[in-house]
């Protein structure tokens, strides 16, 4: 891919596991840069879920301009074809304005979206998702497993089988096209009129460990808790299968201790970045950088972007 500048300027995308300062690094370089940020986290998105997610909190807001932050209510199914089309409408106004944009996120799937884009997947059938979901609803996962592993075993091989929403919407396209999700999977990347420069926040793996247990507690302490109480009467929601909040349902349920729950949010967070990890060391076009070399970056910024006018912000 060509570093130069693109048509229509560059986005700068920030990503790296959870937990690695993400959030503080893009307000630092927004700043610098004079520019907005685009949240590419797929859990941020929720309105009621700020606690849990590490939200950026108001300081930060009222720092850099954010979108897809807090932007849509916790009951709307929301995914990483949805994203793609509108981050790329709002990216299509931001270079109106700006020669470089900073996107910054975790999320895999939402971070191709944007670079790589999604293929194109049909809309499902209404009557067919209110089938699958009463086949969820009554007979539980193992079923919509078996049938997707009859449907499309190659997809069966590599989805999550964990993942209720994952396995229900590749069983939905199957039954909606009558040909097996794979099928439909090309890969093939789409053209952007944008240039990308793709940047990774990485730390030693016990630093690292240190920094999501802390961050935890964190939480904790500022009423985790408490917002998982809230949205507890809604964890059937794909949304709220997630870590940082079903240990907190289990608590509720009587299936485990709070100090278990606890714990257990630590470790699957830290399972959560090693994942991530693993995912994106998989993409050559990432130069790595540690949290604190926020000069360097800037530098790697100024001579990837390229331009007279964002030389003269360093």
């Amino acid at each position: 891919m060509s570093l130069s500048p693109g048509t229509h300027g560059t986005l700068v995308v920030l990503l790296g596991p959870t937990g690695v300062g993400k959030t503080s690094v893009g307000v630092e370089l927004a700043r610098a840069l004079d520019t907005v940020i685009l949240s590419c986290d797929s859990r941020q998105v929720y309105e009621e879920m700020c606690i849990g997610t590490a939200a950026p909190g108001p300081e930060e807001l009222a720092a850099v301009p954010h979108f897809f932050v807090r932007a849509i209510p916790v009951e709307r199914y929301y995914n990483c074809w949805e994203f793609e089309r509108q981050a790329l409408a709002c990216l299509e106004e931001l270079f109106a304005r700006r020669e470089v944009v900073l996107m910054v996120g975790g999320s895999m799937l939402y971070i191709d979206a944007v670079c790589r884009g999604m293929d194109e997947i049909p809309d499902v059938d209404p009557e067919i998702r209110a089938s699958v979901t009463r086949l969820h609803e009554r007979e539980g996962i193992e079923s919509l497993r078996a049938l997707l592993h009859a449907l499309d075993p190659a997809f069966y091989r590599e989805v999550d089988l964990k993942n209720a929403r994952r396995v229900m919407h590749a069983v939905e396209i199957c039954l909606t096209t009558g040909k097996p999700y794979s099928s439909l999977r090309t890969g093939r990347r789409k053209p952007r009129d944008f240039s990308i420069v793709k940047i990774g926040l990485t730390r030693d793996a016990g630093e690292l460990r240190e920094n999501i247990h802390r961050r935890v507690d964190q939480m904790v302490a500022a009423g985790l808790e408490e917002e998982a109480r809230g949205l507890y009467p809604r964890r059937h929601l794909n949304a709220l299968n997630t870590v940082g909040y079903k240990e907190w349902f289990d608590h509720f349920d009587g299936k485990i201790s709070r100090d278990e729950a606890i714990r257990l949010i630590k470790r699957d967070t830290c399972r959560y970045a090693k994942k991530q990890l693993t995912w994106f060391r998989r993409d050559d076009e990432i130069t790595w950088f540690s949290p604190g070399d926020a000069g360097l970056l800037l530098a790697f910024i100024r001579e990837r972007a390229g331009g007279p006018s964002l030389a003269s912000k360093f």
